[in-house]
């Protein structure tokens, strides 16, 4: 359920699309003496109260980095626990995303994702798909690497199949093969944990985003943080490759 506005931001100074990288979870857990599942459920928890909160503040896009290429590297036991994870958060939220109108969809090669896992995702995004409002990306199995080399085999075809021009150089023609091609890049990219790198996550997109980089642990990160987050963006003065000159209004003749 959305929760109630406790902490003012200015109208027009919140950034359309917050990526957050969750990072923490394993370290909450291992502070309280809990095996690492315990705090990727805390985890879970933090992604339903966050969602709510990033709409809340005026938030139209938040992608969560859920579940890396990098990811399968971890224990079985730990990699089959995110799954189940998953599978009960997605049963779970689908007549919430419904009821709340929070358009659901998801970036990465979900594909290589278990079967049970994808018809839930599917299904979700189905069923939410006429909400356009406020979307909710997870980005599953992701890497921006990966996604950049499917990115690039999917516009070499295009080309050789004659829907695309190989001396069109520009980047909107590429962004189109992007798994994001229908969503605005993030303006403003967070990280929790302390963590200061932004491990293989929508680098492309992320080219003119402002970072926020928290010691809170993703289970610990709350309202008050995403906006302090916010405030810390609108401190900063985003110039796109001009001076702060040119930023300023012309004079009144």
């Amino acid at each position: 359920m959305a929760e109630t506005s406790t902490t003012p931001v200015a109208p027009g100074q919140v950034p359309a699309h917050v990526a957050i990288i969750m990072d923490g979870n394993g370290r909450w857990a291992k502070s309280r003496g809990l095996p690492r599942l315990e705090g990727h459920r805390r985890g879970v928890e933090t992604v339903r109260t966050t969602t709510f909160a990033a709409r809340d503040l005026g938030v139209k896009v938040l992608t969560l980095y859920a579940f890396s290429v990098e990811n399968w590297k971890r224990p079985q036991d730990e990699v089959g626990g995110l799954m189940s994870l998953l599978e009960y958060y997605l049963k779970k939220e689908l007549t919430t995303f419904v009821r709340d109108r929070v358009r659901f969809r998801t970036i990465g090669r979900t594909a290589d994702l278990p079967a049970n896992i994808q018809k839930l995702l599917q299904d979700t995004i189905e069923a939410t798909k006429q909400f356009t409002d406020y979307t909710l990306v997870l980005a599953l199995n992701y890497g921006a690497r990966t996604e950049v080399v499917d990115a690039a085999h999917a516009y070499a075809a295009a080309v050789a199949a004659g829907r695309e021009n190989l001396n069109d150089d520009s980047w909107s023609s590429f962004n189109r093969y992007l798994s994001t091609a229908d969503l605005p890049d993030p303006d403003l990219v967070i990280r929790t944990s302390g963590e200061t790198r932004i491990s293989n996550f929508l680098l492309l997109q992320a080219a003119y985003a402002e970072f926020v980089f928290t010691p809170t642990l993703w289970p610990d990160f709350t309202k008050a943080d995403l906006a302090a987050a916010i405030a810390d963006y609108n401190r900063r003065e985003r110039r796109f490759g001009l001076t702060s000159e040119q930023l300023k209004p012309a004079p009144a003749r």
